[in-house]
């Protein structure tokens, strides 16, 4: 079976119709679609394609394409390991590279995950739409359960073809050859694959070849060496700032405040006078420095001082405060809905508690940058993108080119946490590319990434429940945040009229994710109420998720106190319908030596499930003076069936920390337009001698492979809230935490 054969995902027209906003127009879409894709991987010297995501050369090497960001995540080692496990490579000669835009790296599961959340009748024409427009998007949790189905029917049908040449040549059935450490093998005979590379890719694969089922060792399941490891240790590893292009020419950026409309003037002289400065460019939205260095340009724009234009009240705490507030008391949009709460209410004893977050900030290590080169027409991108293909339409519809005239090269990213499926950087430079006529390399500065981040959005949450013999029997969530869901298909899927209907044609789950909680509660509802804040929002590790987790389980702490439960035991009767979360909850406890949560004992617990996985997450924490101290971290994770368990435990264990970062910091703060914080350590990040001890407990499973990346960054929060009510008897219901 070739790559362009596999099957893609169906839509009714009944589905296309679901709503009015749709039409005639996107069933006339529907109908010129193609549906079938042929794979544009490019063979180096000696090198020869077997489908969408490998190639094998002549000396024996196999290269595989993943179509993922590597943000640190373990991407380019993990896909890579699926293929050399079904192939029957040998790991040693295994390399990767990004793969190409193509309809067939299509990230069918996010699109059809967003919008399922956003629009649940739309869910499988999200995904068809996807595949369609190429959406290849790294965020979710997503890569390997996406992955791995494709990934393996792709080796297997390469192993295949390699098997089916050594059999001509040996005059024997392919089904009799096998493949081990990079050789087909059958009896005593043997034959590298890079000497049946050339005649391989001149066969069709078998329709649906049989996945390997060699005995003995494989790779999958084993912590191999990351493919990407010696690179960034030697400092080879190319990054966005480290392109170097001829002639080519670096440019700093200054924006205005949030709800700036122009720039009003500046001080081009004193910029005009730093040595190396080349030119300045002045748009009514931004102001450019060109310089020969990008010590240059920044310094450069340090003295120009550029003045915008605004109007009407611009953005602080307060009006975000008081947005989610008038947001919560209007209407709201009804997500879930079990049970008969109205019922369960009446004439009831109901606690209620309320919750807020701010907007948090994505702090990458990598600062925000783009190069990009203008040549006879043609503009070329270099970016740590997240979703390449959104990346080129946003550029080719920004700079009015055509989409077949712009070419992005997906770069390594460093963290990103999301902040990669914006594109407006590459915009950006390809605009001052096109205007000099000479490759330019833009990069933000630390203050500017700050104030324009496309920010986690605030979110406010008002709970209430009624208990009854010891658990939960009926809750109501009502949150009020921005239409999460919206914001985000429309930075990913290209076509903005496909996004807008799709997010149109029902409620804004994905704003809300996570809030229906893991817990058998009998009556049980979730309302969404939206709100307008002003201010930019994108995708944030974990996205809803970092905000729901912590409303739900500060409120199940508080809920087992007035129950008089302990919280652990309030917690596992409510869990009789999940048992591998309660699994990792009886084992985190087990670990992290429980307690009780009694009082002086400062340990919190949480739970959370997302994405396939399971976690629960136990915390040692105290108050030293103002600060919060988080002494132990305890998190027991079951991810299901683990392609890489050392990469899987990085991500958890970085998922801990960045939460950790998320409870205690990332808060920039705003007023008159402008965030409070300008720079790294202004954001109460954790630092090395901050970072808690770590404990992290893979449970085994059979199951399905789950997400890891995100998992462990929403039960962080709730768990330190818990344990610090343990340790000073007071609850905190705002992220970031602070004791003052």
């Amino acid at each position: 079976m070739r790559a362009s054969d596999a099957p893609h995902p169906q839509i009714t027209r009944r589905r296309l119709l679901v709503t009015g906003g749709l039409g005639v127009g996107l069933v006339v879409a529907w109908a010129a679609w193609p549906r079938h894709y042929e794979p544009n991987l490019s063979a180096g010297r000696g090198e020869h394609v077997l489908g969408a995501y490998l190639k094998v050369g002549e000396d024996g090497r196999v290269m595989v394409a993943v179509p993922q960001t590597e943000t640190g995540q373990g991407v380019f080692t993990t896909l890579p390991q699926i293929v050399a496990d079904e192939l029957g490579a040998d790991w040693r000669t295994v390399g990767v590279e990004p793969a190409p835009i193509n309809p067939l790296y299509a990230n069918t599961l996010f699109a059809e995950e967003l919008a399922a959340d956003v629009a649940p009748d739309f869910g499988r024409f999200a995904a068809t739409f996807a595949t369609r427009s190429a959406t290849m998007v790294t965020a979710g949790s997503t890569s390997a359960r996406m992955y791995e189905a494709p990934l393996r029917a792709a080796a297997a049908a390469a192993r295949a073809r390699l098997c089916m040449v050594a059999a001509r040549r040996w005059g024997v059935e392919w089904e009799a050859c096998e493949t081990a450490n990079g050789f087909v093998t059958h009896e005593a005979k043997r034959l590298r694959f890079g000497e049946l590379a050339a005649d391989a890719a001149e066969l069709d694969a078998p329709d649906n070849p049989p996945l390997r089922m060699t005995a003995g060792e494989r790779l999958a399941g084993r912590s191999l060496p990351r493919l990407d490891a010696p690179a960034k240790l030697d400092g080879s590893a190319n990054f966005t700032a480290d392109v170097r292009l001829p002639n080519m020419v670096f440019a700093a950026i200054r924006q205005g405040p949030i709800g700036a409309l122009r720039c009003l003037g500046d001080d081009k002289a004193a910029a005009e006078r730093v040595q190396g400065v080349l030119q300045i460019i002045e748009r009514p939205d931004w102001v450019a420095a060109i310089g020969q260095t990008s010590w240059a340009a920044e310094r450069a724009l340090e003295l120009m001082r550029p003045r915008f234009e605004t109007r009407g009240e611009l953005v602080s705490d307060e009006t975000i405060a008081r947005d989610l507030d008038a947001a919560l008391e209007g209407d709201g949009d009804r997500i879930v809905a079990r049970g008969d709460l109205a019922k369960a209410f009446k004439g009831a004893t109901v606690q209620m508690a309320r919750y807020a977050v701010v907007p948090a900030v994505h702090a990458a290590p990598e600062p925000v940058t783009a190069t990009a080169s203008w040549e006879d027409g043609l503009l070329s991108v270099w970016a740590p993108t997240l979703a390449p293909e959104a990346a080129r339409q946003t550029v080719a519809r920004a700079l009015r080119l055509s989409e077949r005239n712009v070419i992005v090269h997906p770069m390594l990213a460093g963290g990103s946490f999301g902040r990669g499926i914006d594109s407006e950087p590459a915009v950006q430079a390809g605009f001052l590319s096109r205007l000099l006529k000479r490759p330019v390399q833009l990069a933000w500065s630390r203050g500017e990434d700050i104030l324009h981040d496309r920010f986690r959005p605030p979110a406010l949450g008002q709970l209430a429940a009624k208990i009854n013999g010891g658990r939960i029997e009926a809750l109501l969530t009502k949150i009020a945040a921005p239409a999460y869901g919206e914001i985000v298909a429309s930075r990913l899927l290209p076509d903005a009229a496909v996004a807008r209907a799709i997010v149109r044609a029902g409620s804004d789950a994905f704003a809300v994710a996570g809030a229906q909680t893991p817990y058998a509660i009998r009556h049980l509802a979730v309302d969404h109420h939206v709100a307008e804040t002003g201010l930019a929002s994108g995708y944030w590790r974990s996205a809803a998720h970092s905000y729901t987790c912590f409303f739900t389980e500060s409120f199940v702490d508080e809920l087992a106190r007035i129950a008089g439960v302990e919280p652990f035991s309030f917690r596992m009767a409510m869990l009789g319908g999940q048992p591998r979360l309660a699994r990792c909850l009886s084992t985190a406890a087990a670990l992290g030596g429980w307690q009780g949560g009694e009082p002086g004992t400062g340990q919190g617990i949480a739970v959370h499930a997302a994405h396939g996985s399971h976690i629960a997450v136990l915390v040692e924490a105290h108050a030293e003076g103002a600060r919060v101290r988080c002494d132990r971290i305890v998190a027991v994770a079951d991810v299901g069936r683990m392609i890489h368990p050392d990469i899987v435990r990085q991500q958890i264990e970085g998922g801990l920390v960045f939460g950790l970062a998320g409870a205690l910091g990332c808060a920039p703060g705003f007023e008159a337009g402008l965030t409070r914080a300008h720079r790294l350590g202004q954001l109460g990040l954790p630092v090395l001698a901050d970072t808690p001890d770590i404990t992290v407990e893979l449970l085994p499973s059979n199951e399905e492979p789950g997400g890891a990346s995100e998992l462990a960054v929403p039960p962080v929060a709730p768990a330190i809230a818990n344990a610090l009510y343990a340790a000073t008897g007071r609850r905190f219901r705002d992220l970031p935490i602070a004791l003052t």
